[in-house]
């Protein structure tokens, strides 16, 4: 299962435009199946059609969410319920995770950077001739939505996703 987006939809496009996988589209037609002008709400793939017949103005792909969360902390009316129907909140940008790597860990294999389809992260450069210390980091930490891709992708196990309040308990140290 995946996540899915209520009627409360307002149609702000937040969710979409952030999520790290493409998952999320407008008025939705599932590519699955021929009968969408016809009320399916049991069948819909794509969880196109609501519990009310009434086309979403936007919804979720189950094949391609990867449960991030991205998009319900971007959610302007809280829309966004989890796999067991329960609404998830609107978290404040600030507050979202961030990456956190463990250059000790890093290969500088790139395969975070690839993933990151925000663009937020880089492979540090060599400081001079010979360097091998390079490692990924979060070069850009606005572009970065909190999805966690980067760290579920590291074959290394280097990164590790971080909420603010860690990340406060962490500087105060």
């Amino acid at each position: 299962m995946s996540y899915m987006i209520t009627d409360a939809c307002c149609g702000c496009s937040n969710c979409a435009r952030l999520c790290p996988v493409a998952a999320i589209s407008a008025g939705v037609r599932c590519k699955d199946c021929i009968r969408c002008e016809q009320e399916h709400t049991e069948s819909c793939p794509a969880t196109a059609i609501s519990s009310t017949g009434k086309q979403r103005r936007y919804a979720i792909n189950p094949k391609r969410c990867v449960e991030c969360g991205v998009c319900a902390r971007a959610c302007a009316k809280s829309a966004v319920v989890d796999t067991a129907g329960n609404p998830l909140p609107r978290v404040p940008r600030r507050d979202w995770p961030k990456p956190v790597f463990a250059k000790e860990k890093c290969s500088a294999c790139g395969i975070c950077v690839q993933v990151c389809t925000a663009g937020a992260l880089a492979i540090s450069l060599p400081q001079f001739k010979g360097d091998l210390r390079v490692a990924a980091y979060l070069a850009d930490e606005k572009k970065c939505v909190g999805c966690g891709l980067c760290a579920s992708d590291c074959p290394m196990d280097a990164v590790r996703m971080q909420g603010s309040g860690d990340r406060e308990e962490e500087a105060a140290k």
